[in-house]
């Protein structure tokens, strides 16, 4: 009898290990891509490179302007990356918020936004009385809805990561433009931002190419309107790349191109992370001394807008982002440079 009581109690012991294992251990490998409406172009792309499917997912639109999210798939105990840029208008922050909450309530056991626009960025401070500041407002917005995991790309300020009380992994556009800069074969390149503030990312550009570096100081008279600019460095006989983390109203970066062309440089060239490209951007570009200018596709953009602009995907950066993240690898081995 004895010896029954004790295979009991070791059936009774293996019995709970399956459970445990079964129900609290988290899944390693079962993941699945869901897409905001307006982003689905960009998911399309990065499931193409994860070689896995993009999930059903429905937005319903209702005729007073709301909509409700629904997943046509069990999503139950699986990691779930949600792929939504938070560009204009607030209907694309809207939806992400609600994909988030609907994972969470189909119990989801790892949400991960993927973010690679993050809007309401350039309001990372107060920089007068009385103002909000917007970029802590999202943030806080994505923790109490319900993510794990934030990745996203080239944010306007760097503290922003801080905003967050989950991870974040901030990859830099610089792994998809230092090869097409290269490719360009320019013998006198020159590394320019169009303000004070960018002065970090194009010192690391300079940096890596090993070429000089030259600065726009500029003042603004208010949002989006430039007052007065003047070039800090040398451009005449030089092939000139400026560098920034978005382009808006192109105002700034049409200037300084004109600057700089009127300055003696042989060609400038723009690369920029994400093309908002405001109202008549597209006419400013197309009007201005710009040779090209390079974005991602973090936002969509037709390309028969301008003639000019160049679209460079970054949809093997976040695929391969999301495979590193599900195989528990370093996300920081695939940065060029920081």
């Amino acid at each position: 009898m004895r010896d029954l009581g004790d295979k009991i109690v070791l059936l009774q012991k293996n019995y709970k290990n399956i459970l445990y294992t079964r129900f609290m251990t988290a899944p390693t490998s079962q993941f699945k891509v869901f897409s905001g409406t307006n982003s689905r172009y960009l998911a399309e792309k990065i499931c193409k490179s994860l070689g896995s499917p993009l999930g059903n997912m429905i937005v319903e639109h209702f005729a007073d302007g709301e909509f409700a999210v629904s997943y046509e798939e069990s999503i139950r105990g699986q990691y779930i990356y949600l792929i939504q840029s938070t560009f204009p208008n607030s209907d694309n922050l809207m939806e992400l918020l609600l994909m988030i909450d609907a994972a969470k309530r189909a119990s989801a056991y790892k949400i991960i936004a993927v973010i690679p626009y993050f809007g309401w960025a350039r309001q990372d401070r107060k920089d007068k009385a009385r103002v909000s500041i917007g970029a802590k407002l999202i943030a806080d917005l994505l923790s109490v809805a319900g993510i794990d995991r934030v990745i996203t790309m080239d944010l306007h300020a760097d503290q922003i990561q801080g905003f967050f009380n989950v991870p974040v992994d901030h990859l830099y556009g610089s792994r998809i433009f230092i090869p097409y800069i290269e490719s360009l074969k320019l013998e006198n390149l020159v590394i320019a931002s169009p303000d004070v503030g960018g002065s970090k990312r194009a010192g690391t550009y300079s940096r890596h190419l090993g070429v000089p570096m030259v600065l726009c100081h500029k003042t603004r008279e208010k949002a989006n309107v430039v007052g007065e600019m003047r070039i800090i460095g040398e451009v005449e006989g030089k092939d000139v790349i400026i560098v920034d983390d978005m382009v808006d109203t192109a105002g700034t970066l049409c200037m300084a191109a004109d600057l700089m062309k009127a300055g003696g440089a042989n060609s400038v060239r723009a690369i920029v992370t994400h093309g908002v490209m405001s109202g008549a951007a597209s006419e400013r570009i197309m009007n201005s001394s710009l040779t090209e200018i390079a974005f991602t596709d973090s936002i969509p953009f037709d390309c028969k807008r301008c003639e000019k602009v160049r679209i460079l995907s970054c949809a093997d950066m976040f695929a391969d982002t999301i495979e590193r993240v599900q195989t528990h690898r370093s996300i920081s081995e695939q940065y060029l440079i920081k």
